[in-house]
């Protein structure tokens, strides 16, 4: 027998579900970012920590897209190429939308600021490398849309002419 509230129970479940998935999605898909403009503040290998993190973000994200492709395409003769195009395409989209291109942009602006600040002013090395992390992780909502757009402009005039549209990061 269902009570009253369960189905109320249950959206509130899937709706806890769906918040912690997503908390989860930013923190793990911005983390090299982060690293990289704590970079001048935390041992290096805690940056690294960070690009493990977001490369297995990046991976279950690929994975996902393949099971999603294989349920869509049960009944189908190119099932097997459906599901390798989700997965690579995915893969090579967020690696490089979400990790490289990020990563290396947030480390050269960071980069830029603790030598232009250290030629700039006088202030102590401490405050000059807090200062770089705030502007490193300023930068970060400034640099998603264009480097997002970037990176389908790159695989839509390359890769994906090659297997065309069907499984095409959405």
């Amino acid at each position: 027998m269902e009570m009253a509230g369960s189905a109320h129970f249950g959206l509130q479940n899937r709706s806890l579900r769906t918040l912690f998935f997503t908390v989860y999605d930013l923190s793990a898909g911005y983390a090299n970012e982060v690293g990289e403009a704590f970079r001048a503040l935390v041992p290096i290998s805690a940056v690294w920590v960070s690009y493990a993190v977001a490369t297995a973000y990046v991976s279950a994200d690929a994975l996902d897209k393949g099971k999603k492709a294989a349920a869509a395409h049960t009944e189908d003769a190119g099932k097997a190429a459906r599901v390798g195009v989700a997965v690579v395409d995915t893969f090579l989209w967020q690696a490089l939308a979400s990790v490289a291109i990020p990563g290396f942009t947030i480390n050269r602006v960071c980069a830029a600021s603790l030598f232009l600040l250290g030629k700039t002013t006088r202030w102590p090395l401490p405050v000059r490398k807090w200062t770089t992390t705030a502007i490193g992780l300023s930068t970060i909502p400034f640099i998603i849309k264009p480097i997002d757009r970037s990176v389908d402009f790159l695989l839509d005039s390359s890769l994906r002419k090659i297997y065309g549209d069907g499984e095409k990061r959405e």
